[in-house]
């Protein structure tokens, strides 16, 4: 018999009407809420499972691919982790070691890297505008090779962070905010803010932001961006945010105050990012690998950021939460002052008091990421839950 704890959330997931299967996870606004509460109640189903030590495997055979075109180690140990988890097997495709570097287009390795593969991760944040375009790119080319006869399957595609949005970070962040809380419906009327925070570096993507106003304000919370004059997001996601509020019952402002975001708000979550100005810039010079006009760009963002060094998540500024105990968020690796760098995005004192909280956060990755690879690849995910459940195999065995 599975647990009240799996038994209670089956129950939840089994009320919810979705269209996942067969389908990639790109975008989280690109899914309804029934399918992004399906997919994070899945989620904490696997991890109980784990945690009771029951066996998920789902697959006897097939493979995974990882695309990591920025260094990752939360996501990239995450991806690794679900689909181990599942029962496929593991392959990074480097795109150094592989025929890309010799001017193999995209449509030809997504078809030769697909013959036995179920899913694919690609992580593309670098570059603004071609990213989450990258990853429809290969999307087009495996589904013409399904149609074509090529392809045995058509694999799902899992977006592990683009120049857009970070879903499995912001749905890994939806369920620490769950339970933190005690359920979606607890979420409503819930103030975060999403700040910028200082960094000594540049360059940061502005996925994580977009993504946290894109999902949180269609679960009816009061969000709050914050940033100082020019570090805007893309202007498309933070229009997209002030529709989910109004949609929700939410709602979403911008400010440029650091301390006018965080009065009395029940989350922060403070970050930095590059201005999108900037990223567009970068984006430019990467292409035309101008390593000089990379470094004055750098140059000069970083005498930017200097101007903003108050922008630092500590005690004085928590003191202005509700009362003064908001629960801190963050990514990961957060810039901790007098730890990672002299000055950053929050004191080591504010750190240390939430850094068990930001490893809790994190937990949820790999499970929302099996999560997404479960309900594209099966047409209904209850009754394979139910049927591993039955199956009553261990983990590890006694």
């Amino acid at each position: 018999m599975p647990s009240k704890e799996i038994s209670k959330r089956l129950s939840e997931l089994k009320k919810l009407k979705t269209e996942l299967y067969h389908r990639d996870f790109l975008l989280t606004w690109e899914k309804s809420l029934d399918e992004i509460k399906a997919v994070a109640i899945i989620a904490e189903i696997l991890k109980c499972m784990h945690k009771e030590n029951i066996n998920t495997k789902i697959f006897e055979t097939g493979l995974a691919i990882s695309i990591f075109r920025d260094k990752s180690t939360r996501t990239r140990f995450s991806f690794a982790s679900a689909v181990n988890m599942l029962g496929l097997s593991l392959v990074d495709l480097d795109e150094e070691k592989s025929q890309i570097s010799h001017g193999e287009t995209v449509r030809e390795t997504a078809n030769m890297i697909s013959f036995l593969t179920e899913v694919i991760g690609i992580r593309d944040d670098m570059f603004l505008g071609e990213g989450n375009k990258y990853m429809r790119e290969v999307a087009d080319a495996v589904e013409e090779g399904f149609k074509e006869g090529v392809l045995h399957q058509r694999p799902t595609l899992v977006n592990l962070q683009c120049d857009v949005d970070h879903p499995t970070q912001s749905m890994s962040d939806l369920l620490k905010l769950k339970n933190y809380f005690g359920g979606f419906e607890k979420l409503k009327g819930k103030k975060i803010a999403m700040t910028w925070a200082y960094s000594p570096s540049y360059g940061k993507p502005l996925s994580v932001p977009q993504g946290i106003i894109g999902l949180m304000t269609r679960f009816g919370m009061e969000v709050t961006l914050a940033y100082p004059e020019g570090y805007n997001l893309i202007e498309d996601v933070e229009r997209l945010a002030l529709d989910n509020a109004k949609k929700s019952g939410g709602s979403f402002r911008k400010v440029h105050s650091m301390e006018e975001a965080f009065k009395d708000a029940d989350v922060v979550y403070p970050k930095s990012w590059a201005p999108f100005s900037v990223m567009q810039r970068r984006t430019e010079l990467l292409k035309k690998g101008d390593r000089e006009g990379l470094k004055e760009l750098e140059r000069e963002c970083l005498a930017n950021n200097a101007k903003y060094k108050n922008w630092e998540c500590n005690e004085k500024m928590m003191r202005l939460t509700k009362n003064g105990s908001a629960l801190y968020m963050h990514c990961l690796p957060a810039d901790i002052s007098g730890v990672s760098c002299a000055e950053g995005e929050v004191s080591k004192e504010v750190f240390e008091r939430y850094r068990i909280h930001t490893y809790d956060e994190a937990s949820y990755k790999p499970f929302v990421i099996a999560a997404m690879i479960l309900t594209s690849r099966f047409k209904n995910p209850y009754k394979i839950l139910n049927m591993l459940l039955n199956r009553k195999v261990k983990r590890i065995k006694d």
